[in-house]
């Protein structure tokens, strides 16, 4: 097998990074969590207090922030991120910097650069339609909202943090309004993508339909 891409897309708590590391493992590929590469740089700016309107500021930023992925490790400038990605910060500001079309340009560059380089299964929210437009399969993951609101509760609980599920539901139907909305490359499914609900399917269901679908294109 020559050098495949995979492209993974939906929204918020639908299931994507869950599904593309298991899917990932199962071929031996690499893992790219793009959702894990904006969250990065969210963290970046809030440590450093930018202002999302300093968009020189962030050129600054970009043009001295390096993103390594070290398995299913993320390393910022060297330093180990995994875990800070996901505070509740980050959380708050993800969806606004994930808009500015500056990091969205610059981070495609670098998603694009990893793609032609190595096998990848790739996921985040505009990969089939914008970032690997000519992956070799697509799928579009979705799920219910109250879904995708209880599977992040269970992911915080797992965590320690208490979250109320209104709370948490609410933030997820706001991150689909803002994914899908934003003018620079919003959220949606690709004409050639394989959709697949997983609203009532356990992980290795949706990681078995996803492999079945590539072993038949590929």
């Amino acid at each position: 097998m020559g050098i495949i891409a995979i492209a993974i897309d939906g929204p918020a708590g639908a299931g994507k990074s869950t599904i593309a590391k298991l899917v990932a493992k199962k071929l031996g590929v690499l893992y790219v969590d793009t959702g894990a590469m904006y969250r990065a740089i969210t963290l970046e700016i809030a440590d450093k207090g930018i202002d999302l309107s300093d968009i020189s500021s962030i050129e600054d930023l970009l043009d001295n922030t390096e993103i390594v992925f070290d398995g299913e490790r993320m390393f910022t400038n060297g330093t180990d991120v995994s875990d800070k990605i996901r505070s509740a910060k980050v959380n708050e500001l993800v969806s606004p910097v994930s808009a500015i079309p500056e990091i969205r340009k610059r981070l495609v560059k670098m998603q694009r650069n990893i793609a032609l380089e190595k096998s990848v299964v790739m996921d985040g929210r505009d990969i089939g339609t914008n970032v690997l437009k000519d992956a070799d399969i697509k799928i579009y993951l979705t799920a219910s909202p109250d879904e995708r609101a209880r599977r992040r509760c269970r992911e915080m609980a797992e965590k320690g943090v208490d979250v109320r599920f209104d709370d948490v539901r609410d933030g997820i139907l706001n991150r689909d309004r803002i994914d899908s909305g934003r003018k620079t490359n919003p959220l949606r499914k690709a004409d050639d993508a394989f959709e697949i609900d997983t609203t009532d399917l356990s992980v290795e269901e949706v990681a078995d339909r996803v492999l079945s679908i590539i072993k038949a294109r590929c």
